[in-house]
């Protein structure tokens, strides 16, 4: 077992997995421990998760989640949920008054599920275990919800996938640390310090995304030159398709009751595609 140190130092996204089954007793501990060791706002523990190992349910999470073969190779899925519908049927079952059917709530939940996810992440890597953190969860929070039948204030908020490792991929840079720490308050970089905090960044990024030949062909059809273009192009972080994306995420909170019906969640003319 390693130390949390060892674990942090050794972190990898893990793309490619070997066939091999996750024991059930593994899992167990892994879940038990990092429920028991994870802060929870008001010890209300408003997460839940949701396994999936059966291949055909896996296969349409694959197709949710953009497509991405290491889904499909990977033993083990984990959902991670932002869920308060236990704890609401708990308070109306001891005739409390319901609540956290609210933005405020889901808020409070998401960051709850998303501190246990880290947790369950580190049990797993100090077992030899590869994983992957999936930020596609949000892109189809909407349509994974309905697979995996969650019900109402209860909605997918990220997803790891978990088996030994078949690759043993570099480890990705990180900005300096200068970058996120601020003493008292916070203070924004100036320009000459901004262009000093990317410089290895915009090196070493740009150099990886470029070392793929089907990402190299698309910058260079789309006229995308640096690292900073590449994330705001079609083809990464599309800002065109942010704007549409969030009404339909918001749409989704609305339907799931952590927002008000009233809310307009229609897309602006200016957005429509």
């Amino acid at each position: 077992m390693q130390t949390v140190a060892e674990v942090l130092a050794g972190h990898r996204s893990i793309r490619r997995f070997k066939p091999d089954e996750i024991p059930q007793a593994v899992i167990d501990e892994v879940l038990r421990e990092a429920i028991a060791g994870t802060s929870s706002s008001g010890n209300l523990n408003s997460y839940s998760l949701v396994l999936t190992r059966d291949p055909e349910r896996k296969r349409r999470l694959y197709e949710l989640h953009g497509e991405q073969d290491f889904i499909l190779q990977a033993p083990l899925v984990l959902t991670f949920c932002a869920d308060w519908n236990r704890t609401r049927a708990w308070l109306k079952l001891r005739g409390a008054r319901d609540n956290f059917n609210n933005f405020l709530g889901y808020h409070v939940a998401a960051f709850d599920a998303m501190l246990l996810s880290q947790s369950v992440v580190l049990g797993f890597e100090a077992r030899g275990y590869g994983i992957c953190c999936m930020g596609t969860t949000l892109h189809a929070m909407g349509e994974i919800a309905e697979l995996l039948g969650l019900p109402e204030t209860c909605l997918p908020v990220t997803t790891i996938v978990v088996g030994v490792p078949d690759e043993n991929p570099g480890k990705r840079d990180r900005l300096p640390l200068r970058a996120f720490v601020h003493d008292e308050v916070y203070r924004v970089a100036d320009t000459p310090e901004l262009e000093d905090i990317y410089r290895e960044r915009e090196v070493s990024g740009w150099q990886r995304y470029m070392s793929t030949p089907r990402l190299k062909a698309l910058c260079e059809q789309g006229g995308i030159t640096s690292l900073a273009q590449f994330y705001t192009s079609p083809y990464k972080y599309d800002p065109d398709a942010f704007g549409p994306e969030s009404t339909r995420l918001l749409a989704v909170l609305q339907k799931s009751g952590f927002l008000p019906a009233s809310l307009d969640t229609a897309v602006p003319a200016t957005q429509e595609k």
